[in-house]
């Protein structure tokens, strides 16, 4: 079974396509949403994830980029739980410490069907990033909106860090390497005394 998805997002402030398979027999991956640095990050979750990814974006970014990195999280999130389906036989559940230099971030996730996200990554000064410019306090923003689209429970707390850039690509890198681990398929039925997720 191919599990992939393609959609579509067209609104006043923004329009995205995003296509994903969480298989990846490619490698593909590309992002451009005209956010450099977060082109970057979504990098991350695709080669990370071990996903194909490819994400289109334009949006208001004479405005900032809110809407953009907003519709993106939010498509993203559609796109993934449709291309998980019934979530058959996954591992559903991932967690981990993901280190880059003086950064430590700890990653959980549950495949839940529950949408709920706990973001603790505080920072000191709050310094955009790239040109036009990235909000750091914009990537709690794109988790959430993943997090309620996609109907997954996540928990994503910075332990150590000062380095704004580490910081934030750790935690994308460790939330790509927690879906990979809990979409793997490891049986035949859904994980869930409930008989769905």
């Amino acid at each position: 079974m191919t599990r992939a998805a393609s959609k579509q997002r067209t609104t006043k402030e923004t329009s995205i396509s995003i296509s994903l398979d969480v298989d990846g027999p490619t490698g593909a991956v590309s992002a451009s949403t005209g956010l450099p640095f977060f082109d970057h990050m979504l990098d991350q979750i695709g080669r990370h994830g071990g996903f194909d990814l490819a994400i289109e974006a334009t949006g208001d970014l004479d405005v900032d980029g809110h809407h953009t990195v907003e519709d993106v999280g939010i498509l993203l999130g559609e796109v993934f739980k449709e291309a998980l389906g019934d979530k058959a036989g996954v591992r559903r559940f991932a967690s981990g410490l993901y280190p880059l230099d003086e950064a430590l971030i700890q990653v959980a996730l549950d495949l839940s069907g529950r949408p709920y996200c706990v973001y603790d990554v505080p920072f000191g000064e709050v310094l955009p990033l790239g040109s036009p410019p990235f909000n750091p306090e914009m990537a709690e923003h794109f988790w959430q909106s993943f997090a309620t689209s996609a109907g997954i429970t996540l928990h994503v707390n910075k332990q150590a860090g000062t380095n704004t850039h580490h910081v934030l690509e750790a935690t994308f890198k460790g939330v790509a390497r927690c879906l990979r681990d809990a979409v793997r398929v490891e049986g035949t039925g859904v994980p869930s005394t409930k008989g769905s997720l």
